[in-house]
């Protein structure tokens, strides 16, 4: 399975463009080779260099498992969780200091998860530890000027 984004590579920079120094809109995201008897899919996107430990900036399950693409500033079909803002839905890099890594993980299962919308990042990893049939990673770093 892969997870890229025309925005940037594996472990560079995230343009101002995605963060909260500029339009706060999610990158463009690219899926391919999704496991044939995966039944959805989800994404989590956190920040592991937050001050006061890993921040979640997006959380979405129950994404059809034929997505292809995730256009830029768009939520993909699914169901949006709670992220640490407080909120559903992206929220952009917007680090107090220095460079900080944002991990996009995608992952495959092999079924649904039933979770009441707006769960929060644990509640998922707890809900699909058994289902996961792969994943994949996807790295971007930031730091405000």
């Amino acid at each position: 399975m892969k997870l890229t984004s025309s925005a940037f590579v594996n472990g560079g920079n995230i343009p101002s463009k995605y963060t909260c120094d500029d339009k706060n809109i999610s990158p463009p995201l690219e899926i391919s080779d999704v496991p044939k008897n995966a039944e959805i899919l989800v994404l989590i996107m956190d920040d592991p260099d937050a001050p006061m430990g890993t921040f979640v900036h997006w959380v979405v399950w129950n994404i059809p498992k034929d997505t292809v693409n995730i256009p830029e500033g768009t939520e993909p079909a699914g169901v949006q969780g709670i992220t640490d803002f407080g909120k559903t839905g992206y929220g952009a890099p917007c680090p107090p200091s220095g460079t900080h890594s944002y991990r996009l993980r995608l992952y495959a299962l092999n079924k649904k998860l039933e979770l009441k919308e707006k769960s929060g990042k644990k509640d998922v990893e707890i809900a699909m530890e058994k289902y996961i049939i792969e994943s994949v990673l996807l790295t971007g770093k930031y730091k405000r000027s």
